[in-house]
This record gives structure tokens, sequence and C-alpha cells, in this order.
């Protein structure tokens, strides 16, 4: 599962304390939303490692997945049953208040993947 978990996070780029500088709690703040989420819908933790995977599938993990519209690849048939959404948007909420425009979705997603990995 490590071996799984560090490969989703070095195929975008994204390394522990990869924020460590520009949004230092980046890491924490969809770690515990993540966490917070599973408490709740422990179902939560396969949905957003499959949403990882449904975003990397087509053209390379860019987070175009979470594009709202009639035409995205988030209402396409293989993609409309995916869960893990809201666990995206809140985190998102609480890195825009922390730090406004430094994380990026696709990186959001990654994190949120590797955290759901390793949720207790």
């Amino acid at each position: 599962m490590f071996a799984m978990a560090a490969a989703l996070a070095h195929a975008q780029g994204t390394r522990l304390g990869f924020y460590a500088r520009t949004c230092p709690r980046a890491e924490s703040i969809v770690r515990s939303t993540v966490q917070s989420h599973f408490r709740s819908n422990p179902a939560i933790a396969p949905g957003l490692l499959r949403m990882h995977f449904h975003d990397c599938f087509v053209q390379g993990c860019d987070a175009s997945i979470l594009i709202d519209g009639p035409n995205s690849e988030k209402t396409a048939p293989p993609n409309r049953l995916l869960r893990g959404y809201e666990v995206i948007d809140d985190a998102k909420t609480q890195l825009e208040a922390a730090c406004p425009g430094v994380v990026s979705c696709a990186d959001i997603l990654t994190l949120a993947a590797r955290d759901s990995v390793f949720v207790v």
C-alpha cells in the first residue's frame, strides 16, 4: 500500500513537504479533511482513490474530473458514480482560506487519494 501511495504522489510531482514554504499546513489540512469525512463515511476512502485513478486515466492527472458541465469528464458515464467530490471541495475551501491560490486542485486530489490509503 505504501508503494502505491508513494507512486500516486510521485506521479503528480507532489512530494512530502512540497508546500512547506508556500503553504505549510497544506498536507495536514488535506489529511484532516479526509479523516473527518472518513469518520462519517468510511466508503469515502476507496472513492477518493478511484476518483484519482479516473482523473489520471485519460490525459494525465490534471483534476479535469472536478470540472462541472454537461459534457465534462465528471458527467461521462464511467464517472457518474464517483464519490468524494465533497472532500475535495472541503479541502479546497480550507486551503484557499489558509493560503489562497497556492495549492492546485490536481495536488489536492493527489494528496487526498494518498491520505485515503492511510486513513485511520
